[in-house]
């Protein structure tokens, strides 16, 4: 049976595989095998500059063999899985299919110099990072920014509509909306800043990291310095020393930075959800669009909803790639290329998730009567004000003069407030002062 959204047994390739089609090219199989053959591609490139068998290949064929995995199909990607039958190995296979292309171009007289001293991990260690990097940088980064940018317009729409603040749940000291979501913009810049400090790793280094093939070959040539030059100009790091694999630490670092901005993005799924259940938000629908099956008043916040299902799942993955990458067995055993396989399903969930969010807070609209509701009905919140003001004018018991008043079992208004001031024993001047604090103007700064 062929392939298709409906038969997909993962939703990354069914339900939600038209939204996430851009994440194709780099995390697929198909995107797999193409950056593979353009590590070997690339990696015969920078042999033919320091071989003398390779100094008369000539820099003017490097267009023509850089356009074997440019113009990579999806055909190639299926004879190399059909040579793989034959190999059960799937970066053999693609060495046998890049000197296939080779003998097609009339270059077989130097095919043999296609994945020279390499072992497989050379090519999917440095495969895999540069697909990484280069979808950060071409779809995540994008994307994470246009989702910043919406808050902090929202940050910038809303900065002076005052609102009741809650901890524990609990009338709090009142804030101000705009500035609650600054919070949000503020931590994720930093945690972005921190992820783009993480390199980019690649192993290059031969069967056990040692490039024992290349020195016992060409001693002559520092071919450590070569592997460094060859990693650096495909925008990678090259780890070193390394074992037969790439240890993964700055791989674990992504991962984790990568989750600590998906659990802030949790965090502000939540918090909007429960400023729309609290109606201080409302919610701009589709026509036609339904909110529950039952009840036909209902206006779910199901984008919120949808971006902490896909945060936490991602989230999970991101932690058991953090947590088992980093360990193998003495030189390698295969776990992490199991694993590692699967580095495009968290960000294809947080994906998934940043564009929920995107769609949900282009829905929110401000329900200004129900945060002013809100406030009036909370006079209690201005004790604090009032009663550090007293400890200022040396007041005695400030704190439980004010607890007196708004722990008694009945409703705290202006007029009670403004009755416990004019019996205090202060000045006049202060005791303006005092009442010109309400719940709307006591925001801080």
């Amino acid at each position: 049976m062929p392939l298709t959204p409906l038969n997909a047994i993962s939703p990354v390739d069914g339900r939600y595989y038209e939204t996430l089609q851009p994440l194709s090219p780099y995390f697929s199989e198909l995107g797999l095998i193409r950056y593979r053959v353009r590590i070997e591609v690339e990696y015969f490139l920078a042999l033919a500059k320091v071989l003398p068998e390779l100094k008369s290949f000539g820099a003017n064929k490097e267009p023509m063999l850089k356009k074997i995995f440019e113009a990579f199909t999806e055909e190639d990607a299926a004879k190399i899985k059909e040579i793989e039958k034959t190999t059960n190995h799937d970066v053999k296979a693609v060495e046998y299919f890049v000197k296939e292309k080779f003998e097609k171009l009339g270059l077989g007289a130097v095919r043999e110099f296609i994945h020279f001293g390499l072992t497989s991990q050379d090519i999917n260690n440095t495969a895999i990072p540069l697909s990484l990097k280069e979808f950060m940088d071409e779809e995540y980064f994008p994307l994470l920014t246009k989702l910043i940018s919406m808050l902090q317009q929202l940050a910038h729409e809303w900065r002076d509509i005052s609102m009741l603040a809650r901890t524990h749940g609990q009338p709090a000291s009142p804030t101000r909306l705009g500035k609650e979501i600054q919070v949000f913009i503020t931590r994720l810049e930093k945690q972005v800043e921190m992820l783009r400090t993480v390199p980019y790793s690649a192993k290059f280094g031969g069967a056990t990291g040692n490039l024992n093939a290349h020195y016992v070959t060409y001693p002559e040539i520092d071919w450590n310095s070569f592997s460094v030059d060859f990693c650096n100009q495909l925008g990678l790091s090259r780890s070193f020393p390394t074992t037969q694999i790439e240890h993964y630490d700055n791989l674990a670092a992504y991962c984790d930075a990568l989750k600590r901005i998906n659990t802030i993005l949790i965090d502000l799924s939540r918090d909007f959800w429960q400023y729309i259940s609290m109606e201080y938000f409302k919610q701009r629908i589709r026509e036609g669009e339904i909110g529950s099956s039952a009840m036909p008043h209902k206006v779910n916040p199901i984008d919120f909803e949808n971006a902490e299902g896909n945060l936490g799942f991602a989230n999970a993955i991101f932690e058991h790639l953090a947590a088992k990458l980093p360990i193998s067995r003495l030189q390698r055993d295969l776990t992490d290329s199991t694993v590692l396989r699967n580095i495009g399903v968290p960000l294809s969930h947080s994906y998934l998730a940043y564009k929920s969010l995107i769609k949900g807070l282009g829905k929110v609209e401000l329900n200004k009567s129900a945060i002013d509701g809100d406030l009036d009905a909370n006079w209690a919140v201005v004790a604090e004000a009032i009663q550090t003001v007293l400890r200022s004018e040396g007041y005695p018991n400030p704190y439980e003069a004010l607890k007196d008043l708004t722990r008694k079992n009945e409703k705290i208004t202006r007029e009670s407030i403004t009755t416990f001031i004019e019996a205090l024993q202060i000045k006049d001047e202060v005791k303006k002062r005092l009442k010109e604090i309400t719940p709307f103007n006591y925001t801080g700064r």
